[in-house]
């Protein structure tokens, strides 16, 4: 009987051993992708108080297509270029890299109607950014460029930029110039951030011709790094 005991207790010590070696091992799995923080996510969550009578417009199936392409669906959790726990469209899961205690419904990985779902309640956060900082009119198009190049760059960025300035005074003409000049992260250029630009400025201009000439030469048209934010 003591043996048998004995015996019970080395099996079930050894299934626990087990179980936390390959726990163990799962937390040091996790891909990492060269994929940039949404900018969104790195300052305090602004879920901006809406004006009376205004509402959340949501962002039309073109716009929300370009952030899905932008930032791409994994299914399961992985470190980005941050090294910052992420999963489905880019969403931001904490500050520090994936290791297994992350909350239990991303564990086992979420499908892509989950994953549009999470991308769709963070794309909130950005549209109540430019509802409250834009003034003028806004296509569906010009609504989702720009809750888009929030959701990329921040909402502090956002309201800081001349970009906003140009928009504000209704001065659309301008806007591709200002767009373009956003294409830097870490202190160099990205192919990304350029071909994300141009979605941007075409989904702007849906059904518009795109503005083709040349910026007055009082215009600064140098590039800005993401992270940093134009200077003021």
């Amino acid at each position: 009987m003591k043996r048998l005991q004995i015996l019970t207790f080395i099996i079930l010590t050894g299934a626990v051993a087990l179980t936390w070696t390959c726990r163990h091992i799962d937390t040091t799995t996790y891909l990492s992708i060269d994929k940039i923080t949404a900018g969104i996510f790195l300052e305090p969550e602004e879920r901006a108080v809406l004006p009376p009578g205004v509402e959340l417009r949501g962002i039309y199936d073109r716009g929300l297509q370009l952030t899905k392409d932008s930032e791409g669906f994994r299914s399961h959790l992985y470190n980005d270029a941050a090294r910052y726990c992420t999963i489905a469209y880019g969403h931001l899961v904490k500050l520090a890299p994936c290791d297994g205690n992350e909350p239990e419904h991303f564990l086992d990985g979420v499908t892509e109607p989950e994953g549009a779902d999470i991308l769709r309640d963070d794309m909130e956060i950005a549209e109540r950014v430019v509802l409250t900082a834009v003034d003028v009119e806004l296509t569906d198009g010009q609504y989702a460029a720009l809750c888009d190049f929030v959701y990329n760059v921040g909402g502090g960025n956002f309201r800081r930029s001349t970009l906003l300035k140009v928009v504000n005074r209704n001065d659309f003409d301008g806007v591709p110039f200002q767009l373009r000049r956003w294409v830097k992260a870490g202190g160099r250029e990205l192919a990304g951030l350029r071909k994300r630009r141009e979605r941007e400025i075409e989904l702007f201009f849906e059904n518009l011709e795109i503005p083709r000439a040349l910026p007055p030469a009082e215009v600064d048209l140098s590039p800005i790094d993401i992270r940093q934010g134009e200077p003021s």
